[in-house]
């Protein structure tokens, strides 16, 4: 089999403090034996043209930093080990994970603090190393929202590790819970509004089982950029007794889905890749704008032969969201990807259609083309 350059690296990634997204393009600093600090900084930068077709129309541009992290991977001893990481959120740098790592061996570990809470596969592996980078499902991946604007990060503490001869990953969690869905409120906001708000804390787990090549970790590379063949099944669940709460009433917030993720390597030509996810939400009949289902599929293929600096990658996704108040969200994304250093460095131009249909809301119909620029260092 052979391994290039970008693959070793690849590899590397998923090895290394996965906490910090990125940080395994950095240069770690050993300050004793056991003792070291990978100090790290990842961006995606954007230019954004849309195409409103409804009645207003118009053809507005935006450039945008997407995401600007600053991050830090500490080890201490053996097995104790902490991540820190910091986000770029309306003009304000903001704590993104704060957490301690007690990695005793490969089939036993506990991560506590703020940290993501275990979902799905898209979600595990966020925009920076998704299926044509800086995809983010937020149609069809809602558990984003129990983090807010940052993203599904919560304080709360997880054991996971990998059993099974490397291939079945697990991760079990208890957590304080965000709020789900538009209107919905925080526990402080609840108690300012006079809504009972109840202590119960928010459980969360994932599965994971790989057939072919292994990808272990907390976290997900959800596409490997034809550094493995996978072929990997996985479902996650999510549960908090009174965790919705709005001033109009509160209830349970239960949801889980299961994800599918292929990629196979062909000889002298690249990789092909597909993945697929089915999510099902329920608010308790409380929001009923975030309570139904939901579907996710994309496909990618990626070049063996270098044009230029790097590879291309064309890839196509397809989502949509059912919600029970009889309001459905499509997306479709139609772009390509140039891979210059893996998740390091990558151009990507993407065509993508937004629509809203169905409900009391008005109907919506939204183009646009985004080209965007992701680094890591």
């Amino acid at each position: 089999m052979r391994v290039t350059k970008a693959s070793k690296k690849l590899l590397t990634a998923a090895a290394l403090v996965a906490g910090s997204m990125g940080a395994y393009a950095s240069t770690t600093f050993q300050l004793g034996e056991n003792v070291s600090l990978t100090p790290g900084y990842a961006m995606r930068y954007s230019y954004t043209n849309r195409e409103d077709s409804s009645a207003n129309g118009g053809h507005p541009t935006d450039f945008h930093l997407d995401s600007g992290r600053f991050m830090l991977g500490a080890s201490f001893s053996k097995v104790l080990k902490a991540t820190l990481s910091t986000e770029r959120v309306g003009g304000h740098n903001h704590f993104l994970d704060a957490f301690a790592q007690f990695e005793f061996m490969p089939e036993f570990n506990i991560w506590a603090g703020r940290l993501v809470s275990p979902s799905d596969r898209a979600n595990m592996a966020g925009p920076y190393y998704s299926m044509g980078g800086g995809y983010w499902p937020g149609v069809a991946s809602r558990f984003g929202w129990s983090g807010g604007r940052f993203v599904a990060r919560d304080d709360g503490a997880s054991v996971w590790g990998t059993v099974a001869d490397g291939r079945l990953g697990y991760s079990l969690g208890a957590f304080v819970g965000r709020t789900f869905g538009i209107g919905s409120l925080t526990k402080e906001e609840a108690k300012t509004a006079g809504v009972k708000a109840s202590d119960s804390l928010m459980y969360a787990g994932r599965l994971q089982y790989d057939f072919w090549d292994r990808a272990p970790g907390y976290y997900n590379i959800a596409n490997w950029l034809g550094a493995k063949d996978i072929l990997s099944f996985g479902a996650a669940f999510r549960y908090q007794d009174k965790g919705v709460l709005t001033t109009t009433g509160t209830g349970d917030y239960t949801a889980y889905n299961f994800d599918f993720l292929m990629e196979k390597r062909i000889k002298g030509s690249g990789t092909v890749a597909w993945e697929a996810a089915w999510y099902d939400y329920d608010t308790d009949n409380v929001v009923r704008s975030e309570q139904g289902q939901a579907y996710s599929t994309g496909l990618s293929f990626i070049f063996e032969q270098k044009l230029g600096w790097g590879r291309l990658q064309p890839f196509v996704h397809w989502q949509k969201f059912e919600a029970d108040s009889h309001v459905d969200t499509r997306q479709y994304d139609l772009g390509v990807n140039y891979v210059i250093d893996g998740y390091n460095t990558q151009l990507s131009a993407t065509f993508i259609n937004t629509k809203v249909s169905g409900g009391l809301a008005s109907r919506s119909d939204l183009d646009k083309f985004v080209v965007s620029l992701q680094l890591q260092f």
